[in-house]
């Protein structure tokens, strides 16, 4: 039995490679919080999370003074026992975006080390069910480009192999959205799928408009129309929208997702691995969609992500959004239209250390 003697932090703050702007914010910066556990034999596991401009400091304060002291000694093998005892450990601050994504970094780094001692890739590890997974571009959709530009970014993924792009929503007027979708979905046919996003921009009677409006489009679906917290406003809408629902991305517990599945308010689940506290809740949230005959179409972190949706039945998609490539030593393959896991034993993710402590913004914190 094996047992975590150390545990190092750092962060890095990454910035996006292309200007990001949706209908309610700006993308600015990629605070990475990095965690490698290691245990009394030697083997390491590391595990990441992520902010998208702010709140990586708190991120590193709660897992540098409550979370990693107590996961000092804890058994290697027993996932999910150490993570119930470190929701349980601060469970006033829980369920929440702060602890989540410190959970997820500590659940990660168990999980590699778990794949890394036992030789296995975590596709494999989590149930192996398929082999490579279809990939789509978010990177040319970001609201602020022009329709040309739209056009041209699609057209080019589309040729390059890409399956489906995502498009953002939420000008000002319904119109001006259809309008934009309607040339990129003549220039790139009917086969190739679109996306769209509103970033839970929209009020119920605009999201209802929008709707109708897009609905001649075949889009494959409409991610985060509402609050993400209105669940029975996304239920009103699913049942009276022409377009498929998508949530997952700003839910944060194995509980909301249930609430959103038992009233029929999505029809695609975008649990986002960091945001849900890391693989051992993930896992649970993709599940329960499949329980529900619901495709689990993850939001964000690719290189972790095509392992998951590759793991488990209802796996439907992977996002292509670029992010880690400075620290990474090798990139997410993609090869005509599929992204693939990685076969090497561990989570997939091969970080290039000394670009990571080039880049690191705080001094390694060590817990031992």
């Amino acid at each position: 039995m094996a047992r975590i003697v150390r545990a190092e932090l750092t962060l890095v703050d990454l910035k996006p490679m292309t200007q990001r702007t949706d209908a309610i914010q700006s993308f600015v910066s990629q605070e990475t919080p990095i965690l490698t556990l290691t245990d009394d034999d030697g083997c390491a596991g590391t595990g990441y999370t992520y902010t998208i401009g702010s709140g990586g400091s708190a991120i590193v304060a709660l897992m540098r003074d409550h979370l990693l002291p107590r996961v000092i000694g804890m058994d290697t093998e027993t996932l999910e026992a150490n993570w119930r005892s470190l929701l349980f450990g601060m469970h006033a601050l829980a369920v929440g975006p702060v602890s989540s994504l410190a959970l997820a970094a500590i659940d990660i780094a168990f999980w590699d080390l778990r794949c890394v001692r036992t030789g296995t890739p975590l596709y494999r590890a989590i149930g192996g069910a398929h082999d490579r997974m279809p990939v789509y571009t978010t990177e040319g959709g970001w609201l602020h480009l022009s329709a040309e530009q739209l056009v041209d970014d699609a057209v080019r993924m589309r040729e390059r192999g890409f399956r489906g792009a995502k498009l953002k929503i939420g000008k000002p007027h319904h119109t001006e959205d259809r309008d934009r979708l309607r040339a990129v979905r003549a220039a790139v046919g009917e086969t190739f799928q679109l996306m769209v996003d509103a970033n839970q921009a929209l009020r119920l009677d605009d999201a209802e408009r929008r709707g109708r409006a897009l609905a001649d489009l075949d889009l494959a679906w409409i991610e985060e129309p509402l609050a993400a917290d209105d669940i029975g406003g996304h239920a009103r809408l699913a049942a009276v929208c022409p377009v498929p629902i998508a949530i997952g991305e700003s839910l944060y517990s194995v509980s909301q997702f249930k609430d959103y599945l038992h009233a029929g308010a999505c029809s695609v689940v975008q649990v986002d691995v960091a945001r849900i506290g890391g693989i051992t809740p993930w896992l649970k949230v993709a599940h329960l969609a499949e329980a529900y005959n619901v495709p689990v179409a993850p939001h964000f972190l690719m290189e972790l992500h095509v392992a998951l949706a590759c793991g488990v039945p209802n796996g439907q998609w992977v996002e292509h959004i670029p992010q880690l490539e400075t620290i990474t030593c090798t990139q997410l393959e993609v090869r005509d239209g599929y992204a693939y896991p990685s076969s090497s034993p561990g989570n997939g993710v091969a970080w290039d250390w000394d670009a990571i402590r080039a880049r690191q913004s705080i001094s390694p914190i060590v817990v031992s």
